[in-house]
């Protein structure tokens, strides 16, 4: 195999869009939550923005993850990481999870980092990253973010809950807090994803609010 490359994704990047929309809709499909579902122009817009991280080996796509800023910039998500199926527990959601952060941190110094994932190594990640779990009410409020909910199968579970709660877990990192707080993922991960369980079972055998 060719070496792994790793990397901000520019506009020479392109012909991978259609690609990436297909793989971000397979693992949807595959995790039976919600990634928002994107159009090949929105990948190929955040290519020439260089707000996107690829993973090639040759010229093989391995994985991607493209970056999103909200409530005037002021919080940043790291949104539809992908990487295909062959090349899981390589190691390769970590690095391009690190290279989406410090590259956030570098388009967005200030603004505070968050997430939303039932995706338990994505938790892993961000808890070495810094992230932590928090309530809702502590990411962005703006209403374009939460738009962009609407493709996952969980939707109206969120809008019964007024938005507050759902199945996805909010993690956050603040670069303003200078004694970071440490959750110890890999302490509590069992546990957690028992109370992941536990959470799902309980939303969804809840009928929506009309």
């Amino acid at each position: 195999m060719k070496k792994l490359i790793v990397q901000v994704a520019s506009s020479d990047h392109k012909i991978y869009a259609e690609e990436i929309c297909k793989l971000i809709e397979m693992s949807a499909q595959q995790r039976g939550t919600g990634i928002a579902k994107r159009t090949p122009e929105y990948i190929r817009q955040k290519m020439e923005e260089g707000k996107s991280i690829i993973a090639l080996t040759g010229n093989m796509l391995v994985g991607f993850c493209y970056i999103e800023s909200w409530s005037n910039k002021k919080y940043v998500a790291n949104s539809g990481l992908i990487v295909k199926h062959e090349f899981r527990s390589t190691g390769v959601a970590t690095k391009i999870k690190r290279m989406a952060f410090t590259h956030s941190m570098e388009l967005y110094p200030n603004a505070k980092l968050f997430g939303l994932t039932t995706s338990l190594p994505v938790m892993k990640i961000n808890s070495e990253l810094g992230y932590i779990p928090v309530i809702y009410s502590e990411l962005t409020q703006d209403e374009e973010f939460w738009n962009g909910c609407k493709s996952c199968v969980n939707y109206e579970i969120l809008t019964s809950k007024n938005k507050v709660n759902c199945i996805c877990t909010a993690m956050l990192y603040d670069p303003a807090v200078k004694e970071k707080k440490h959750w110890n993922f890999v302490k509590k991960s069992k546990l957690y994803e028992r109370f992941v369980e536990m959470k799902k079972k309980k939303l969804s055998n809840k009928k929506p609010v009309l």
